[in-house]
């Protein structure tokens, strides 16, 4: 895989780098469980924002329940107490069920975008899981970043501006995650390594679907507002953070 040519785009779109000391403390084995578990939660959250897109803009009813019935498991499991399930099986069974349609191209553009993503998003997470299994780290519950309710601070509240807006919002926590999986990958072990590096395509492609659908929904230069939340995002990721998260700002 050609890491450099994948970053390329993503660098230049992000407006500043991950802090070194960020990557400081990141690389400290002590902090791994930390990061896998947040990882893991950002993977379902990542997949219920496409949902919520899909369920709001442009889906039928029927196939938007098929959609939410996948992720009720991970869920469950995630902010409620009970059993863990079987995520393989459960993987297994994505995909089966009758998806969303519409008439509208845009919306079925968006469909098909977001329902990859779903897909994507629950595969990675079993696989966060099945490295914390793997290193005897237990899921414990933790408190959500600043992160991503500081970038959708500044989402405007009517449509279709409010749509390109989260779109857009939705561009910049895809690309920093592929930053930061680049930036932490040769600070782990060969295994984390290997896996972290193989998410880059995947999430390089995401920020970019989510820009081509917002451009494509918008009468006018979506570049002011792309500006406007860069802006937003590098001041939470260079700024300091008393929360050590997996999209966290300087550590304090």
């Amino acid at each position: 895989m050609d890491y450099p040519q994948i970053l390329a785009p993503v660098l230049n779109f992000l407006q500043c780098p991950t802090p070194q000391a960020w990557i400081d403390k990141a690389r400290d084995p002590a902090n791994l469980p930390l990061l896998l578990t947040d990882h893991m939660v950002c993977e379902l959250k990542a997949a219920q924002t496409a949902l919520l897109l899909v369920r709001k803009y442009v889906a039928d009813e029927s196939g938007a329940d098929a959609l939410l019935e996948w992720l009720k498991p991970y869920e469950a499991f995630t902010f409620r107490e009970g059993p863990e399930p079987d995520f393989v099986a459960l993987h297994k069974q994505i995909g089966k069920s009758v998806m969303p349609k519409t008439e509208d191209p845009w919306g079925q553009a968006l469909i098909d975008s977001m329902v990859l993503l779903i897909k994507e998003e629950l595969h990675h997470f079993w696989q966060v899981r099945e490295a914390m299994l793997s290193r005897n780290i237990p899921y414990v519950k933790i408190t959500a970043s600043r992160y991503a309710k500081g970038m959708l601070s500044a989402v405007r509240t009517h449509e279709p501006l409010t749509l390109i807006d989260k779109l857009i919002c939705g561009a910049y926590i895809e690309a920093r995650s592929c930053e930061r999986f680049a930036a932490l990958a040769p600070f782990l072990d060969e295994e984390l390594q290997k896996f972290y590096l193989s998410l880059l395509r995947s999430e390089a492609r995401h920020y970019q679907d989510y820009l081509t659908l917002a451009q494509q929904v918008s009468d006018n230069d979506i570049s002011p507002r792309i500006q406007l939340f860069g802006e937003i995002e590098a001041t939470l990721i260079s700024s300091p953070d008393n929360t050590f998260r997996f999209h966290s700002g300087v550590p304090v």
